[in-house]
């Protein structure tokens, strides 16, 4: 996407509210219950006909891996899984999947998992079409050469990482995220299955519903929103907001997990066109610093950053407001009324928790302000902080 007029002869300026710009076309969305059973078929679209799979071990262990393996064993489909991506997937555990894929030989590449393994496996695939290269070479893979064929198999409805080409990946030693991704490695297809999202706990419905949610209200206020990245915002955030709570309260409602699902997706295509903001950028540096999950950091400080930046993005704060529902406030206070509203959703979901119960040290803080400050999504919030008032932030929910 850019915001870099084209030139042309007798071509006049658009107006500064609606620059110019370009889009690259959406991957293929299958999306509905039993989506599953086309995953020979998608992997044989790709030109391969052998499968590396990129899951996790709590996903074996639940059964969920299985259910897809089972259908590539009916189908004669060879293949091979790494399951050992962490919570938080760091450039080492990359190197190790690229390892095993590069013994594995030429394949499409399965990602099925939540956000972490789909960030993993879209490392994994470049790796393996750059041989020699490592994780840690992130910023220059950049410019590398095409990965593997990518097919996204998302189990959580959160990231929406499945509607992009790049992963964040925490680089142990620097103690801060990485962005990891090429071109090539956006998945080919986002195969959105609800049905594999039944069994998810409460916890970890509300923190990958949350991240959803952040989402699509950090799109409608980013300094890169446009009309695309707004309607697709706009809609994820009516939908996570009327979902959620339902797939909270009962797991098993089909169509409350269906909904949530689509409702992170959009918000995925919203945060590829527009770009984040300071929760994730305060999100991502506490979890390096912690290891606390993505959406519980997030969490824990949306309300405040939604506060802080209110006078910059009063207007955003209107449509999410307006796309949950909230009743027309009697003040015309439409950005607080935003607030509010993502106070009692949280509220519901149990999920906020003091930066001291997550594990951060009052000592942490000014570094886990320099890396929100530092942090490319940053550059993005409507209202730009100063590490002090990132760091002011941070205490007050310390």
């Amino acid at each position: 996407m850019t915001d870099t007029p084209t030139p042309g002869a007798g071509r006049t300026t658009p107006p500064a509210a609606l620059p110019p710009l370009s889009l690259d076309t959406l991957c293929r969305v299958e999306f509905g219950p039993g989506r599953i059973d086309l995953l020979p078929d998608l992997i044989a679209d790709t030109g391969h006909h052998r499968a590396f799979v990129v899951t996790d071990r709590g996903l074996r262990a639940a059964g969920v891996a299985g259910r897809a393996l089972k259908i590539l064993d009916a189908a004669g489909m060879e293949y091979a899984v790494y399951d050992e991506v962490a919570p938080n997937p760091s450039t080492g555990n990359i190197d190790a999947g690229a390892a095993r894929a590069r013994a594995f030989g030429p394949a499409a590449v399965v990602a099925l998992g939540g956000g972490s393994v789909l960030d993993a496996a879209k490392g994994i695939s470049l790796l393996v079409g750059n041989p020699g290269a490592v994780a840690a070479d992130a910023d220059a893979l950049w410019e590398a050469a095409d990965g593997l064929p990518l097919i996204a198999v998302p189990t959580t409805s959160g990231t929406g990482a499945e509607t992009n080409g790049f992963g964040v990946i925490e680089d142990t030693a620097a103690c801060r995220k990485v962005y990891l991704g090429h071109p090539s490695v956006k998945p080919r297809v986002a195969l959105l299955d609800p049905e594999l999202t039944l069994g998810l706990p409460p916890a970890a419905t509300a923190a990958t519903g949350i991240d959803a949610l952040v989402h699509g209200i950090e799109s409608l206020a980013s300094r890169g929103a446009n009309a695309f990245s707004v309607a697709y915002a706009t809609q994820a955030v009516g939908m996570v907001g009327r979902a959620l709570p339902a797939a909270h309260r009962d797991g098993s409602d089909l169509d409350a997990r269906a909904e949530l699902m689509m409702g992170a997706h959009l918000a995925g295509q919203a945060l590829t066109l527009s770009g984040l903001g300071l929760v994730h950028g305060i999100g991502h540096a506490l979890t390096a610093h912690t290891g606390t999950p993505h959406g519980v950091a997030l969490a824990a400080v949306l309300e405040e950053v939604m506060e802080f930046s209110a006078p910059a993005a009063a207007e955003a704060y209107e449509q999410a407001a307006r796309a949950m529902r909230v009743p027309p406030p009697a003040d015309g206070d439409w950005a607080r009324a935003a607030v509010t509203a993502v106070r009692e959703l949280s509220g519901a979901l149990g999920i906020k928790r003091p930066l001291r119960e997550l594990g951060a040290d009052r000592a942490q803080l000014p570094d886990i302000a320099a890396g929100a400050v530092a942090d490319a999504v940053t550059k993005n919030a409507p209202r730009l902080p100063e590490q002090a008032e990132v760091l002011e932030l941070l205490t007050r929910v310390y």
